[in-house]
């Protein structure tokens, strides 16, 4: 995957802040550039926590309404991955990805599939639609869970 174009988000931000009359404060900045560094599917608590290393002061509410601006401008996508945390992500169509998402342990994996672009694209088209935007999300146990669950099955088997 290319790099995101962060200065295209930023004027995507500050071009919502000014249509809207919002400032931008140091906290937001922070937020922002936190979240800009951050690794993708990052949810409030823990990117609260990343910045709270810079600045202590900052609280949930202000992260909260910063990445809830993010999406509405459409420099963030808010991503619920069934485990009833709201996660975010930088909304990088350049490099568009689906997840695996482990049912056991949480871990979300990105990946890119040229062969599903294709086909979800035919499907569309079969039906008449014109795709504007998809998202593909696969639940399953992760190679480590299932390691575990198998070593806990060996563990209790009775041994003669």
């Amino acid at each position: 995957m290319t790099a995101p174009n962060l200065e295209h988000f930023r004027t995507l931000l500050h071009e919502h802040m000014a249509k809207r009359g919002l400032r931008s404060t140091d906290q937001r900045r922070l937020i922002v550039e936190t979240f800009f560094q951050s690794p993708n599917h990052i949810s409030i608590e823990e990117l609260l926590a990343q910045v709270r290393q810079q600045d202590s002061r900052v609280g949930y509410a202000t992260v909260y309404r910063t990445l809830k601006l993010l999406t509405e401008c459409g420099v963030a996508f808010e991503r619920k991955f069934g485990d009833g945390l709201t996660r975010y992500e930088l909304a990088d169509e350049e490099s568009h990805h689906d997840h695996l998402i482990c049912v056991e342990c949480g871990k979300i994996v990105e990946f890119e599939e040229r062969q599903i672009e294709a086909l979800q694209e035919k499907v569309a088209e079969r039906h008449g639609f014109a795709l504007k935007s998809h998202k593909l999300e696969m639940y399953g146990t992760c190679p480590e869970c299932q390691a575990k669950a198998t070593a806990r099955v060996a563990a209790a088997k009775p041994r003669n």
